[in-house]
């Protein structure tokens, strides 16, 4: 089998399981009771928190550990939300994941407006288009740092700036960025970002939500004293000593890593060309995430092409799916404007740390057989 699909969900490190295994099996003490047997998940957890902030540029006491992307999105939009009764809008762009997209859903429906800002086509948000959306109650903006399906990665210092210059929070879902393009937030300036360990090589059900000192924003959990009252509940010990490790060791690889998977790209893409195939790729030429290709090939069908796949032992991801009544298109590629045609026949090839160059080859030549028999 290829897995090509790294986007989705990434395999775990081997020294990040190794990291695991002790608070699984025998340190696995509640960390928080006063006895001998807390201290060393105690001391894992400081730990953790040191190295994850360290990774991002952030200070330890700025880090929250979650459940993963989608509970630390939902506590960014849903916990800045109740702050402020004077300034209750907030900015999103048109492609977040939904994450982020049914949280504001949820705060739209109690009466917090939402506006949603569309990308230009390379999937750009810029900060001329979101200064105009820009009103005197707006508090939050939430852009995500690189789109997961088109890997366009966004100017979130600039957009982060626009924010702060009008008084407004800044939130990023880096979600599919982190340990995998270099981050400081301290440099970008963001309010808050939001990660998941399983798109690095950690474990699934983890993540982290970086929150700038001086933010204040309401509890996510209601319960016991754990990350300093803000998000209650016996902490996943395991896990983030897990994540922790992931993450420092795709930080420390991560040039090494985007070469290749830069490699990748450009043989895929040219073993395509080559055999004449007919395709376009969308996002950001010049500014995306290493190793992710959405690619839309006319006449062809994408969810024909991912089965096909499938059937060679190929695991990639489509843009487009199809049921009984109608396709459904991916609001990604709808919020870039790419038409019907070409929506219909998009792929995700998402290359990661653990892939190698004949896998490019291999994917490219499934392609090329697949689009010479005009599967439908």
């Amino acid at each position: 089998m290829i897995y090509a699909d790294n986007a989705a969900t990434t395999r775990l490190d081997d020294d990040a399981f190794e990291a695991m295994k002790p608070f699984l099996l025998d340190s696995y003490g509640n960390p928080s009771q006063p006895y001998s047997f807390a201290r060393a998940p105690k001391k894992a957890l400081r730990q953790a928190r040191e190295t994850v902030a360290q990774c991002i540029g952030a200070d330890p006491d700025e880090i929250f550990f979650t459940s993963g992307g989608t509970e630390s999105d939902n506590w960014a939009v849903k916990g800045s939300a109740l702050m402020d009764p004077e300034k209750k809008a907030a900015i999103v762009s048109a492609f977040e994941h939904h994450a982020v997209l049914n949280s504001c859903a949820a705060i739209s429906r109690m009466g917090y407006p939402v506006v949603f800002v569309r990308p230009d086509p390379d999937g750009i948000v810029t900060a001329e288009n979101l200064e105009k959306h820009l009103t005197r109650p707006t508090r939050l903006i939430s852009v995500m740092y690189a789109n997961n399906e088109i890997g366009s990665i966004q100017p979130i210092a600039e957009l982060c700036k626009t924010a702060h210059d009008h008084g407004v929070l800044f939130h990023t879902d880096a979600v599919q960025a982190v340990g995998h393009v270099p981050i400081n937030v301290h440099e970008l300036g963001v309010d808050m970002l939001s990660a998941s360990a399983h798109k690095f090589n950690g474990p699934k059900g983890v993540g982290f939500l970086y929150i700038r000192k001086g933010i204040d924003i309401y509890p996510h959990n209601d319960g016991g004293a754990q990350e300093s009252g803000r998000r209650a509940g016996t902490e996943n010990v395991a896990g983030i000593v897990g994540m922790a490790a992931a993450l420092k060791k795709n930080t420390d690889l991560m040039k090494e890593t985007s070469e290749k998977l830069a490699a990748m790209e450009q043989l895929l893409t040219a073993k395509l060309k080559s055999a004449g195939v007919d395709f376009i790729r969308n996002g950001s030429p010049e500014h995306h995430l290493p190793g992710l290709l959405s690619l839309s090939f006319p006449g062809l069908e994408g969810e024909a092409l991912l089965h096909r796949l499938d059937l060679m032992g190929i695991c990639v991801a489509t843009g487009a799916a199809c049921d009984s009544k109608e396709t459904q298109i991916s609001h990604v590629l709808q919020a870039i404007g790419l038409d019907s045609t070409h929506a219909r026949g998009t792929i995700r090839i998402s290359f990661g740390r653990y892939n190698e160059i004949s896998d490019a080859e291999a994917v490219a030549a499934a392609i090329v057989k697949v689009a010479a028999g005009r599967f439908a």
